[in-house]
């Protein structure tokens, strides 16, 4: 699977299919890797990447941070998850491109299309995390990570990543930088030796940053009600997934299609169906 070092920063990635692009940003929060389109949760039953294939060139990659992807050590907001992904597109030659947002993916389909409105035709925005639950859990785990790293230190996070092979989701004491610490030497070194105390204003940082709102996080209101792309928005319905976040976005907004469907009539063949229909509109 091919690689490229974007703005330093080691991305694997997978162009699959042919016709128009769909950029594809991962679920899975912090372990947002490319095979969670065909192995995670719902999209493992969904088969997005299969169904859509024959059409458009999808495009997935591991998230910086996820997957076999690098990162860097420093405090990670929505922009930054947004410059790996229109970096990888400028690497690919991609001037313009559908996007699909799974889960977490939709928050960086949406500050995407607010900072680069230019380069989107449309953005399927598929089950938008968000709620207050969901932040407070969001919260929480970087609260519990850092717990561990002031009680154990950088070094032992180090060991435990490389011992459980867990990421920041399952296990909170590994932190968000775990897939890294496994798959990177030098960065693992650099890491156990950083100073707890800028460590410490990193991973808060981190946390208000990401997760700013009782809603979808990362993108003003007022952003979104200038937009003028159209949308698709599929909701879902636990407490990580809210049906409140997905009228959020439908609610803000004003070119959008809100798929009005409970999750269990959301089959495989209806829901890539929806997408296709959408996608061949806003082409």
């Amino acid at each position: 699977m091919p690689t490229v070092e974007l703005d330093g920063i080691h991305t694997r990635y997978e162009a699959v299919g042919q016709g128009p692009a769909l950029l594809m940003l991962s679920p899975g929060g912090f372990d947002a890797s490319l095979e969670n389109w065909t192995s995670f949760g719902r999209y493992r039953q969904v088969g997005f990447v299969d169904a859509l294939s024959p059409h458009y060139t999808c495009i997935v990659f591991d998230r910086r941070e996820s997957g076999q992807s690098g990162g860097r050590l420093e405090r990670l907001s929505w922009q930054k998850y947004v410059d790996q992904a229109i970096a990888l597109l400028d690497h690919l030659g991609v001037e313009q491109t559908h996007t699909m947002g799974g889960c977490v993916g939709c928050s960086t389909a949406a500050a995407l299309a607010v900072a680069h409105p230019g380069r989107v035709w449309s953005m399927v925005l598929f089950s938008p995390a968000g709620g207050v639950t969901y932040r407070a859990k969001q919260h929480e785990r970087f609260t519990q990570h850092l717990g561990f790293v002031l009680t154990h230190g950088l070094t032992a996070v180090v060991d435990l990543a490389r011992e459980t092979g867990a990421g920041f989701s399952k296990d909170p004491r590994v932190g968000p930088w775990a897939a890294v610490l496994r798959s990177d030497d030098a960065f693992a070194a650099a890491y156990a030796a950083a100073d707890p105390a800028r460590y410490a204003t990193i991973v808060s940082g981190s946390s208000r940053l990401l997760f700013d709102r009782d809603t979808v996080p990362g993108v003003e209101p007022e952003d979104l009600q200038l937009l003028d792309i159209p949308a698709l928005i599929v909701p879902g319905e636990d407490a990580s997934h809210t049906r409140s976040a997905a009228r959020y976005l439908q609610e803000c907004l004003p070119h959008n299609e809100y798929w009005d469907v409970p999750v269990a009539e959301q089959t495989p063949e209806a829901s890539t169906a929806r997408v296709l229909d959408f996608l061949r509109k806003t082409a």
